[in-house]
Formats: C-alpha cells, sequence, structure tokens
C-alpha cells in the first residue's frame, strides 16, 4: 500500500510539475507574441514620420534627493532630427539634424556646438524617439507592466554605457503612441518625460537647423 501510495504521489507531482512547465512555456510565448506586437505596432507609427508634441519632465538625482521638473515642445523627424524646446522653469532649446547639436541659452548668450553621435550615442534625450528603429538594434527587450490602457516595454542597451541603465517606455494600447519614457543610470537617477497633445505630420527641416544670433558666444563642446 505505501508502495502504491509513493507511485501515486510522484505521479500526482510529476503531472504538477508539467502543468507548471507548461502554463511557463505558454505564459512566455504569450509574452513574446505581445512583445512583437508593440514593437510592430510603434515601429508602423512611428517609422519615417515627422511628429511634435508637449513635453513634461521629471528628472531626479537619488543621491542628492533632489527633483527638478520642466516643460516645453519637442519635435521630430527620421532619422535622427529632433528639437527640445523648453519653456519651463526658464527658456533654453536642444536642437540636432543628425549631425551636430546644439544647446541655446538666450538668457546666457551662449550656444554649446558639438558631436550629436557623441551626445546621443548611449540613448540620452530620447534620440529613438526620432529612428525608431533604433529600438530593436540597439536594446534587448521586455515586457515591463500591462494594463487595459498601456503596455511598458524595458530597454537594456545592447552596448551597456555608464550614462543609462535601462529605459522603459509606455505605449497607448489605443493609439500605439509612445506616452511616457523614463530613463534610468547606474546610480538609480530618473529622467522622466510625458508626452501629451502628439501630432503626426511634416515638419520643416529648418526646425532642426540652428543659425545662432548676432552676438551669441559659440562654445564647442569635445
Amino acid at each position: 500500500m505505501t508502495s502504491i501510495i509513493h507511485r501515486a504521489g510522484i505521479t500526482l507531482f510529476s503531472i504538477a510539475l508539467g502543468c507548471c512547465i507548461f502554463f511557463s512555456t505558454a505564459s512566455a510565448v504569450d509574452y513574446d507574441r505581445m512583445k512583437e506586437d508593440v514593437l510592430t505596432a510603434i515601429e508602423k507609427k512611428y517609422a519615417g514620420k515627422d511628429f511634435k508634441a508637449d513635453f513634461t519632465q521629471i528628472s531626479r538625482l537619488d543621491a542628492l534627493d533632489i527633483t527638478e521638473r520642466a516643460s516645453g515642445s519637442a519635435s521630430f523627424s527620421h532619422p535622427g532630427k529632433m528639437k527640445w524646446e523648453y519653456m519651463e522653469p526658464e527658456h533654453h532649446e536642444i536642437i540636432t539634424n543628425g549631425k551636430w547639436l546644439w544647446i541655446f541659452r538666450p538668457q546666457e548668450n551662449q550656444v554649446m556646438k558639438g558631436d550629436a553621435a557623441q551626445f546621443f550615442k548611449s540613448g540620452a534625450g530620447g534620440a529613438f524617439l526620432s529612428d525608431i528603429s533604433l529600438v530593436r538594434k540597439n536594446y534587448s527587450i521586455t515586457i515591463k507592466q500591462v494594463t487595459t490602457d498601456y503596455v511598458a516595454i524595458e530597454l537594456v542597451a545592447k552596448k551597456q554605457t555608464p550614462e543609462i541603465s535601462s529605459i522603459v517606455i509606455r505605449i497607448s494600447k489605443k493609439t500605439n503612441e509612445i506616452v511616457r519614457v523614463v530613463s534610468y543610470n547606474p546610480y538609480d537617477d530618473t529622467t522622466l518625460f510625458e508626452f501629451t497633445h502628439i501630432q503626426f505630420g511634416k515638419i520643416d527641416p529648418e526646425v532642426f537647423e540652428f543659425k545662432a544670433p548676432q552676438g551669441v558666444d559659440i562654445i564647442n563642446m569635445d
């Protein structure tokens, strides 16, 4: 009798283990399918397209317990062109035509100019928003969170950098628009962007060029 009970116990355990493996595998397949569907959706929405949006930014330095807020509007054009125009807390602009980067601070009467590739190579500044193909190319991707309204995916750079450890993107299920981007660095600092009033449509290429006003100091960034 003991032997029968023992064998029955082993059989039940084997069935339970088999069910766990099956459901675990099925779940992994579902998440892989969901990830592929999400990536295909945002690629279809953003690939090769211009768009603009309003944004709010919340940056937190964890070690110093400092949180800063900013807001403004941003424009993007494929490939690699961006303009971030900050209105609060003070007016300044970050502009790139894909080759050069300009940081213009009118109140200081200066513009800093540098190599865009060096500045955005780590994924800083939401560079993938101006070239959505960079998501698959440069990052390992996992599903982070799923709700009735959105899906969040986590991006971890295939080539690690000291500036950014991961990026989490929130995508609206209704519109397939990227409505939030949060970047994390190795020191647990975060930079969060919320996007609203997203509009797709052709943007004049001159928006992504910068012509320094007369008398502005130009500082070259190494």
